[in-house]
């Protein structure tokens, strides 16, 4: 009974954040508040077990670094000399952001990339008076594809690496980030033909562009010099984290509340505050409540155990099952419960006697990592860009975006497909 409950639960909710009928925040909290009260689960399981603080830490404090930094008018600074270094070429821009974002997503997290660099896209796309609906789809698609190369880039990743002893920093740029390179190729020649009639009808003011003193949208105060040395400080904790033995949330929280202390003269707590996207970590907190339903129940526990009973244990058939079902699973709930559920499942293989398992590992970081691209609420860059998009006026429609994000996962399931039986598949059955 608590299995359909949680599960009819579930769906409601889904059907009104996907229609938009109320905010999503607001359905995916009240799906979360009837399990409360159904029973599903206990204010203290849900509290303590399914909502993943981490993530509700990490993005907060990315935001407050985010906040002050915009006060100095540094992000308008990049927006104006980026937009006037591809002179305003709505094409060149498009291509330069995806470029940008993907480098970013994977060395230093898909999340943190899009909330440095879509305060700097909303201003470009307002300057040259460009739709901004490709450029922050482009930004999603990128972020997804460039976190799914390194172990650092996308959640999944981390977990995976940490439950692989032998797997390395080197290990996922050698196994995935080959199919996040092919991807990001696709996706560059997908965004051109999708939007060329839209943005290859624009011709931007290239005068009025040249003319702007980008600098003189600069504050150099010492709340720049401040800011800045806080977030590069921060970046850079980032990228060292796994030889500092720091974890990334406890460096960003490090970071938010240094920058508070620093400025604490120079802008009231209060004001800062009241710019980060509530809205957005509310939803976070929903979402993660609603999942936690489903695993409470067993639910997902259940999906994972049939790929195993439904292939028999045939090894070709389960390493492909297993990227399909994580890639289309994931673009429609959010891929981290789903992979902390294969994880326990895949190290049980071994009893079935699947011995090689790297094939199966990097299936499931492939699957999990792209499939977030399907819909808004398939990873945590998608929610955050459309939350500070929707804070701009610039709502992104669940169903808009899932007619383009849909397509882009079924080619990167079919890419990982090709690439996976060529590359391990084909050697292992030689060997057998």
């Amino acid at each position: 009974m608590d299995v359909i409950l949680a599960g009819l639960i579930f769906l409601i909710s889904y059907f009104f954040i996907m229609t938009e009928k109320i905010n999503r925040a607001i359905a995916a909290l009240a799906g979360g508040v009837l399990l409360l009260l159904t029973g599903i689960y206990t204010t203290e399981e849900v509290f303590f077990q399914y909502i993943d603080w981490n993530t509700i830490a990490l993005l907060f404090s990315m935001m407050v670094l985010i906040s002050i930094t915009e006060q100095t008018g540094l992000f308008t600074f990049i927006a104006i000399r980026f937009a006037q270094k591809v002179r305003g070429n709505p094409i060149s821009l498009l291509i330069g952001s995806a470029f940008l974002t993907a480098l970013g997503s994977a060395f230093l997290d898909n999340v943190t990339t899009v909330l440095i660099f879509v305060p700097v896209m909303l201003k470009i796309t307002k300057l040259l008076k460009l739709p901004v609906f490709p450029y922050l789809l482009t930004i999603i698609f990128s972020s997804n594809i460039g976190g799914t190369a390194t172990l650092i880039g996308d959640p999944p990743n981390i977990m995976i690496g940490q439950a692989v002893e032998h797997f390395t920093f080197l290990s996922f740029i050698q196994h995935t980030a080959p199919v996040a390179g092919i991807m990001f190729l696709l996706l560059i020649l997908f965004s051109i033909l999708f939007f060329r009639k839209s943005l290859g009808t624009i011709t931007p003011n290239l005068e009025e562009l040249m003319a702007i003193d980008a600098k003189a949208n600069l504050t150099q105060s010492p709340l720049l010099y401040k800011s800045i040395a806080v977030l590069v400080m921060t970046l850079s904790g980032f990228l060292l984290h796994s030889i500092l033995h720091i974890e990334m949330t406890a460096i960003a929280l490090t970071g938010a509340v240094l920058l508070l202390l620093l400025t604490e003269n120079e802008l009231k707590t209060e004001h800062v505050l009241s710019k980060v996207e509530w809205v957005t970590l509310s939803f976070f907190i929903g979402l993660f409540a609603l999942v936690g339903g489903l695993q409470q129940v067993g639910a997902i526990d259940e999906m994972a155990r049939m790929i195993v009973y439904s292939t028999e244990g045939d090894y070709v058939k389960t390493t492909l099952l297993i990227l399909w079902v994580s890639g289309l699973f994931s673009g429609f709930i959010d891929n981290i419960p789903f992979v902390a559920a294969m994880i326990p499942v895949i190290h049980e293989f071994e009893t079935y006697g699947m011995v090689y398992l790297d094939p199966i590992w990097w299936s499931l970081a492939l699957g999990a990592c792209l499939g977030g691209n399907a819909t808004l609420v398939g990873a945590s860059a998608n929610v955050v860009v459309a939350g500070m998009a929707e804070a701009d006026d610039q709502k992104i429609s669940f169903i808009r975006f899932m007619k383009y994000g849909l397509p882009i996962v079924i080619v990167s399931l079919i890419v990982s497909t090709v690439y996976i039986y060529i590359r391990y598949l084909i050697p292992y059955m030689g060997e057998g």
